[in-house]
């Protein structure tokens, strides 16, 4: 009897469903995205009206919009919906590009020092915010610190995350980002 094997890619975006489906409802919507900018928010001890804050949201409100284009303007989305919606934003960059927009802004929300770094302090605070509870997972930041020197840069960080959508190696540090997944 043969074994089906998921492709790396749906593995990943099968982790992100769930990490964004915030009410645990089965869809995605703009509400759990709103809850998970508000998590950053308390998480990082940032006020509605700062300059990340507002970043953080348009970046969402921006990545969001792209979904619901790629799949056909619905305003709430099934796993299926999300998938396919998240594969082809993920390469459509003609309006905006959520594998490094996001990412910057959520940079931004993570580096609380504003030295353009991110410690394991920072990254823990990450984790916790996507509610990530995988042991391994801070052991991530290593792999993440692709130079050695104990922080994540922001090209360290958006690297990972293109790994995360565009790598189909699920050992490769990007796609650790929520911790570690197995075929």
């Amino acid at each position: 009897m043969a074994t089906a094997t998921t492709d790396p890619m749906t593995l990943k975006l099968d982790q992100l469903f769930a990490a964004i489906d915030t009410d645990d409802d089965g869809h995605v919507d703009w509400n759990d995205y709103q809850r998970i900018v508000d998590r950053y928010l308390t998480a990082y001890k940032i006020d509605n009206s700062d300059r990340r804050a507002m970043g953080l949201v348009i970046a969402y409100q921006m990545q969001w919009a792209e979904l619901l284009r790629h799949a056909d303007g619905t305003a709430r989305l099934s796993k299926e919906q999300f998938h396919f919606a998240t594969r082809v934003a993920s390469v459509d960059t003609s309006r905006f590009n959520m594998v490094e927009g996001v990412p910057h802004a959520i940079f931004d929300v993570m580096d609380v020092d504003g030295d353009n770094t991110i410690s394991q302090a920072e990254f823990k605070k990450y984790l916790d915010v996507w509610g990530v509870t995988d042991p391994g997972a801070m052991q991530a930041f290593a792999e993440l610190d692709t130079d050695g020197d104990g922080f994540i840069s922001r090209q360290e960080f958006i690297r990972a995350v293109r790994e995360f959508f565009y790598s189909m190696d699920l050992n490769a540090p990007g796609s650790l980002i929520f911790g570690r997944l197995s075929r």
